[in-house]
């Protein structure tokens, strides 16, 4: 570096010494150089001239001695305006005290004395050269340090072998580490990864560090305030001869604007701005994943394409703001009905998610994935008919609208994604031309199934309304003497025109439609005021159980309608089974738990329906303590021929009476179904062999006639069994279909 690119004109040296030799020495030095120079004897009046302006360059005569010199550059390294000036001494070549001292205090270099012109010209070069590189260092770090804030972008380094991590000022911003404090561990940067991405980044430095994989992603990083960065991590490793690493360096870079960005362009690109449903390309991809899926799984997918009726007439006559404000609130009911559908139609399976989609205009469409009949299809298209019936508040005026759908499954009318979309087309504009407010499907066929299930879902309401349900019940016996110790109420549909109706042909449709939970309560209701009944005229006393559906397990106050509909009807709740099946046990086992503990305390008896059918926990079965298991009549039916269903049985059977519980089969037909149970304990059975579900005035004769022959069994006599702990005897639940 060549001296005349560091001193100009401009440059200020300052002399202070109290030898007039040695001070004119040192002017004559620097004015050679090009210095405009200072120079006093007085340290005060040194600090004084320069108060305005600091020079480039201090020499201070140090006097062996005397406390001058050395006073002078302690004072001149305090004072902030002079921070990063050089200082030159010139010290007495023997003065080692003087010279070690002025080191501590901070002086650039000395020059011995006495002074030599040419000595002093090369230590002054020196001390300027090595000034101007540090400026330029401190420079260069100054602007890597403002550019990386700029850019967002930090450095770092971290020494394998020492464990040591150097991290620029930037770097420690973006993490969220507190600058000036201790240099955190490496350890302390993986604690602020996002917990969800903490397990990827140590793949790959593990990867890294043994050289097979590149540092290189993006993650994001949790402040201590709790914010969230998205950062860009990358990192190179070198290793020492031996193939061990030793260092590991790397930046990091913020890339939250960016990702946010790319998210916008995303939303912007897949899905409807007005109301933030998938538009037509989303719509596409999800419905080509879900016929992938559907392939592999052989399941029906439906697609169902519809435009709002008459919906130009809003906009004609309200304006396009409230078009708009009427598509939003389209979208939010759409969503809400899939969602419905989502909770009591579709089997618990794990699939692609049901998808909304806007179109365009007045125009949307819906994805069910995942659809076991076709009839399920037409539910849901009717759900969504009836969420029209309601008016929209549009800007406090009420709005009524309709809509018409088309529908196409897969794989019956179209296997792609084109001739899908196509036929539900066609199908919307049969809707409209087939009067608007209707769906129609693509397959006549399937227009004819679905409106004879419009019509049976019509009369269905009407009989709930009517009170065209009955309850007919089903002896549930000991097996080796005849004695009937309960009952097992199943609802019919007394149909006006079709006659009994039995369950399989209603239930299903009643639990889409949410009808289940009013015959539910009528099936709990006329079973209890029967059995109050039967004892009001002295008849032996029995069970009465009823079946807890996931419908009511659903609903918040179900413990105390239980309570009060046991109450209304006049019997107590000792007389009274209430069955909850092994699905409804699972699907929300905690909350389950407590309201079958619940009910135990108030006096009930709990039995598990289909035992053996279903995933229940024997954890949760150990922690509620049923105390009945049902043992299910597919098991039953082949008991005498079926190895494996024997070992079924006998293991439910083992089960029940290691936990103090009672077995009941269901579905007995044979005596030699009877004998096999009987020969593995369990007793107590129901079924045709013993009596078919009847009317209760049947189930009454049968009463009296078990009363004549001294063959009922009180609560307070049944104790004497030996194989059950219980004193009451066991009841068969009450459920909604079967026989």
């Amino acid at each position: 570096m060549e001296l005349t690119s560091i001193v100009d004109a401009s440059h200020v040296g300052l002399v202070v010494g109290q030898d007039p030799a040695v001070r004119a020495t040192a002017v004559e030095a620097l004015e050679g150089l090009g210095f405009v120079v200072i120079a006093t004897d007085d340290p005060a009046e040194a600090l004084e001239r320069t108060a305005a302006r600091a020079p480039d360059l201090i020499i201070v005569d140090v006097t062996a001695g005397s406390p001058f010199g050395l006073t002078l550059c302690e004072t001149v390294r305090n004072t902030p305006r002079f921070a990063g000036v050089p200082v030159l001494a010139l010290a007495d070549q023997d003065d080692g005290d003087s010279i070690s001292e002025l080191f501590e205090v901070g002086v650039t270099d000395f020059v011995p004395k006495p002074l030599a012109r040419t000595v002093l010209d090369f230590r002054i070069r020196h001390v300027l050269r090595a000034e101007a590189l540090s400026e330029d260092m401190r420079r260069s770090g100054e602007n890597l340090e403002s550019a990386q804030r700029i850019a967002r972008l930090g450095s770092w380094e971290w020494d394998l072998v020492t464990g040591k991590v150097t991290w620029s000022e930037e770097t420690l911003r973006l993490v969220g580490f507190p600058t000036g404090s201790d240099e955190p561990l490496f350890q302390d940067f993986l604690a602020r990864v996002h917990p969800d991405d903490s397990q990827r980044v140590v793949r790959v430095l593990e990867a890294t560090l043994i050289g097979e994989g590149t540092f290189d992603l993006d993650h994001r990083v949790v402040a201590p305030d709790g914010g969230v960065r998205h950062l860009h991590t990358q990192a190179e490793v070198e290793f020492d001869p031996k193939g061990q690493p030793v260092r590991l360096s790397g930046t990091v870079q913020d890339i939250t604007e960016r990702k946010k960005a790319e998210k916008q362009i995303r939303f912007l690109a897949y899905f409807d701005s007005l109301t933030g449903l998938p538009n037509r390309l989303q719509f596409r991809e999800q419905l080509k994943k879900a016929l992938s899926v559907a392939r592999r799984n052989n399941w029906m997918v439906a697609v169902m394409f519809m435009d709002l009726d008459n919906f130009k007439r809003i906009n004609d006559t309200a304006g396009h703001s409230a078009g708009d404000c009427v598509l939003r609130k389209v979208a939010e009911r759409l969503t809400r009905a899939i969602r419905l559908y989502d909770t009591v139609s579709r089997d618990d399976v794990a699939g692609p998610p049901e998808t909304v989609a806007r179109l365009g205009g007045d125009e949307f469409i819906v994805l069910l994935p995942h659809i076991a009949r076709s009839e399920d299809t037409a539910g849901i298209a009717m759900r969504i008919l009836d969420s029209f019936k309601s008016a929209f508040d549009i800007e406090g005026s009420e709005v009524f609208l309709s809509t018409s759908i088309g529908i196409s499954l897969f794989p019956q009318d179209g296997d792609d994604v084109e001739d899908l979309l196509k036929n539900a087309d066609a199908a919307l504009y049969h809707a409209k031309d087939s009067g608007r407010n209707n769906f129609q499907f693509y397959s006549r066929s399937l227009n004819d199934a679905a409106f004879q299930r419009l019509s049976l879902e019509s009369s269905l309401r009407k009989a709930v309304e009517r009170n065209e349900f009955v309850v007919h019940y089903q002896p549930q016996v000991f097996a080796r003497d005849g004695r009937m110790v309960g009952v097992e109420a199943l609802v019919r549909w007394n149909h006006p025109e079709l006659g009994l109706v039995f369950p399989g042909q209603f239930v299903p449709l009643a639990e889409e439609t949410g009808l289940i939970q009013a015959i539910d309560e009528m099936v709990l209701r006329e079973a209890c005021a029967q059995n109050a009944r039967w004892q009001a005229a002295g008849l032996p006393r029995i069970h009465v159980a009823v079946n807890l559906s996931g419908h009511q397990f659903r609903s918040r106050d179900l413990i105390q309608r239980v309570c009060d509909t046991v109450a209304e009807a006049g019997t107590e709740p000792r007389f009274v089974e209430l069955e909850i099946t092994e699905t409804v046990l699972m699907e929300n086992a905690a909350e389950t738990l407590e309201i079958i503990n619940e009910l135990k305390k108030r006096g009930f008896r709990i039995a598990v329906d289909d035992f053996g059918t279903g995933y229940s926990s024997l954890a949760y079965l150990k922690r509620f303590r049923a105390d009945v298991l049902k043992i299910d009549r597919s098991f039953v039916r082949d008991i005498a021929t079926s190895s494996d269903d024997a070992a079924i049985v006998a293991a439910i059977v083992t089960l029940a009476e290691t936990l103090k519980m009672r077995a009941i089969a269901e579905g007995v037909e044979n005596p030699l179904q009877r004998g096999f149970l009987h020969e593995q304990g369990c007793d107590l059975m129901q079924g045709y062999l013993f009596g078919r579900p009847s009317p209760p005035e049947i189930i009454t004769e049968l009463l009296k006639l078990h009363a004549g022959l001294n063959l009922a069994v009180d609560s307070e006599t049944e104790a004497s069994e030996p194989t059950h702990e219980a004193a009451e005897p066991a009841a068969v639940p009450v459920t909604v279909g079967g026989h």
